[in-house]
């Protein structure tokens, strides 16, 4: 993820494009991280490459296989139940006021 997308305070999301999008979960060890995006760039190539619809499925399914295991789909990481926001626009979110704080020059990048 590039250094230039607002991170919400608590860690959870980064926003890019106007959404919230998941974080990886910060509790995996650095060996299934890495093993984790290594599939998730590979299945990744994989859509890009495929020539069959078959193929084309295949290759999203483990898209979002390794997504699930990076904790950026699927149930929550964290455990104060507070809800999934991915794909909220931040000033329709718990985090407007965060995100009402922030620099225009950050909001707008």
């Amino acid at each position: 993820m590039p250094k230039d997308h607002p991170e919400t305070p608590d860690g959870r999301y980064f926003v890019a494009k106007g959404r919230l999008w998941r974080k990886t979960d910060p509790r995996l060890s650095d060996t299934d991280r890495r093993a984790a995006v290594k599939r998730l760039m590979q299945a990744r190539r994989d859509v890009f490459r495929a020539e069959t619809e078959a193929e084309i499925k295949d290759a999203r399914a483990r898209v979002d296989a390794a997504k699930h295991d990076l904790g950026e789909r699927g149930p929550v990481w964290w455990d104060d139940d507070a809800p999934d926001e991915t794909r909220t626009a931040p000033w329709n979110s718990s985090y407007a006021d965060w995100w009402a704080a922030l620099p225009e020059g950050t909001r707008s990048a």
